[in-house]
């Protein structure tokens, strides 16, 4: 027999005979109750949190080494709506033999089912998911028995098993108003080997099916050396929602004691938006249940007083990091929309500012091309910055991908806008902004109908500017231009906003507060087809109230006896209105014309 042969079967010799040694050791010293506790004394250290296992805990030898346990629960925050922050029903280690010879326990793989999770944070902004101030008063914890064993060793051993399955797993979300989001995990599932982890998720999230998959660097090798050496970590994963992938391929590095470094690439041919519903269904069944739980909202968001919503946006949790995003995608889909296509972005990364330089997109042979800026994430009043010009769009083209049976075609349109805003919700950012928008429309034939379903500011206006719109069945708009600028969230429209139809012609004056969303509009209208019988309708209308509540009214300086008979019966009540004293006053001969101001002035480079 050689040499070589006899090294090999001493070695097998060798590894069988520590294999014994350690299922012998697990026999002997390793008993349910003191793995109970110094699983729970470890959890308690690493967490603060208390650790109950209330069904048996078992330990079977062949064909390796394995621990198992029913029923165990996590202990919550004390602030928390529920005593139990973790709930789990099986739990399934298979312990390593040879770490055992020096007393040391580690997983090589873990499988959980029936696990249920509830994240919750409070008015505060506190989280019951962060467990430093429950570390800081859990006593220290040391198990003796044949030895020590340091608690805070298993818990980092625990970090670097080797697989780990989760099946039928829920997890519910309550934020800060109380509004309840459960998200339930089919399976998930990580598997080490060598520096890759293969990585494979199947999960409802608020109705929408979701499947992640892929390879990601390790794990466990990410954990050891965070903060310890210049770690880095690629990413080759493929999200699929509703039959379409979006690809996500690059790499993050981790230097020790710096921020972390982000370098991908996310690219699709075709991809929709995920639409992540709001169910009104009833509360979720238990994961235990036949059928799998809904995704749902317990309660509904309160009705903001305000258009533009005063919830708050969580800018301060997108993670800080360095590098740059790149976004590729050919077309994507919106929820009941037409898709956009050639998404195509860059995103800079730089700690608590992100800046976009480039956004482009197509809509038919309409093209955007826009910029951003979004700094301070992590302040209470983060900034924005954004501009853009539009070419080639056309209302047609906008409307029938927001909705296919609107009745509008044409509408050569142009839009640049150049605009910062600072505030931590869509409110204070309107409020707070400070800039000028331009947009344009020409030529475009459009369905009374459709106008009735623009929302009560749009319709209120509409009917406002164009009181005998009702009588007739469409609209043809020769041009409209809407110069808006904008002063600390305060629109003044000197005559900046004007229309042209075959029937009438419109101004517009007057001031709308988005700190309050105040309307005061003056709505000087031209009749100009004869069909009021020469009738003047110039200074008859203003605007008041809220864009959230229009209301319109009468100009006492233009009021005319006959505006229920030309339509106006809406501003009235159906009640003729005396106007012995009215007189006429002369519109703009020109709305658009003189509206209209340098596409430069707005987004340099723009004709």
């Amino acid at each position: 027999m050689s040499k070589s042969i006899k090294i090999i079967i001493s070695a097998l010799g060798g590894i069988i005979l520590l294999l014994i040694l350690g299922a012998w050791y697990a026999a002997s010293t390793v008993d349910p109750v003191l793995l109970t506790k110094l699983l729970s004394s470890s959890v308690k250290a690493s967490t603060g949190r208390d650790l109950k296992i209330n069904g048996p805990v078992r330990l079977s030898f062949f064909p390796g080494i394995s621990v198992s346990a029913e029923r165990l629960s996590l202990s919550n925050a004390s602030w928390a709506s529920n005593p139990e922050m973790l709930t789990l029903q099986h739990i399934e280690l298979d312990v390593k033999a040879l770490p055992l010879l020096s007393k040391r326990i580690e997983i090589g793989s873990m499988k959980l089912a029936g696990l249920e999770l509830l994240l919750q944070r409070n008015s505060s902004g506190k989280a019951n998911w962060d467990m430093s101030a429950d570390i800081s008063t859990a006593a220290p914890a040391s198990i003796s028995s044949n030895g020590n064993a340091d608690a805070s060793t298993v818990g980092n051993n625990l970090i670097y098993m080797d697989s780990i399955s989760i099946m039928n797993a829920q997890i519910q979300y309550q934020d800060a108003a109380n509004l309840i989001s459960t998200y339930q995990i089919k399976r998930l599932s990580l598997a080490e080997g060598g520096d890759k982890t293969v990585f494979s998720l199947g999960m409802q999230a608020q109705g929408q099916a979701i499947e992640l998959s892929g390879k990601t660097g390790s794990l466990s090798g990410l954990f050891k050396q965070w903060d310890v050496a210049l770690t880095r970590f690629p990413l080759d994963l493929a999200l699929n929602m509703n039959g379409k992938s979006l690809l996500i391929k690059g790499e993050i590095i981790k230097p020790p004691k710096a921020m972390l470094s982000i370098n991908l690439a996310v690219s699709s041919k075709s991809f929709d938006w995920p639409t992540l519903d709001v169910a009104t269904n009833p509360a979720p069944q238990t994961v235990g249940g036949t059928q799998p739980a809904p995704a749902t909202r317990q309660a509904q968001k309160p009705q903001s007083r305000y258009v533009f919503s005063d919830e708050t946006i969580p800018f301060d949790s997108i993670p800080q990091a360095k590098g740059k995003i790149v976004v590729d995608i050919a077309e994507l889909g919106f929820p009941k929309r037409k898709p956009i296509e050639n998404l195509q972005a860059t995103l800079h990364l730089d700690g608590s500012s992100i800046d976009i330089p480039n956004i482009s997109f197509q809509m038919g042979k309409g093209t955007a091309n826009l910029q951003m800026n979004l700094s301070k994430t992590n302040t209470a009043n983060p900034m924005l910055m954004a501009k853009g010009v539009t070419k080639d769009f056309t209302l047609e083209n906008l409307l029938a991908r927001l909705d296919p049976s609107s009745r509008v075609s044409g509408g050569d349109m142009k839009l640049a806008f150049d605009i910062t805003a600072s505030g931590n919700s869509l409110h204070q950012l309107a409020a707070n902004s400070s800039g000028k928008i331009q947009l344009s429309i020409n030529q475009a034939r459009m369905g009374t109908n459709f106008l009735n379903d623009a929302g009560d500011f749009v319709v209120t206006l509409l009917d406002s500017m164009n009181p005998i719109r009702k009588k007739t069945s469409d609209t043809v708009l020769e041009c409209a231009v809407a110069y808006l600028p904008i002063n600390n969230g305060q629109i003044n429209i000197a005559n900046t906003v004007g229309l042209e139809t075959d029937r009438l012609d419109a101004v517009l004056a007057g001031s709308i507060n988005l700190k309050t969303e105040a309307v005061n509009l003056m709505i000087d209208p031209r009749e100009k087809s004869g069909l009021t019988s020469g009738l003047d309708l110039a200074g008859l209308v203003k605007m008041g109230g809220t864009l959230s509540n229009p209301k319109a009214g009468i100009n006492q300086a233009g009021v005319v006896n006959s505006a229920v008979s030309i339509g106006l019966g809406f501003l009235t009540g159906g009640v003729s209105i005396l106007a012995e004293n009215a007189r006429s006053m002369t519109s703009k001969s020109h709305p658009c014309r003189d509206a209209l101001h340098p596409w430069a002035d707005i987004y340099p480079g723009a004709k």
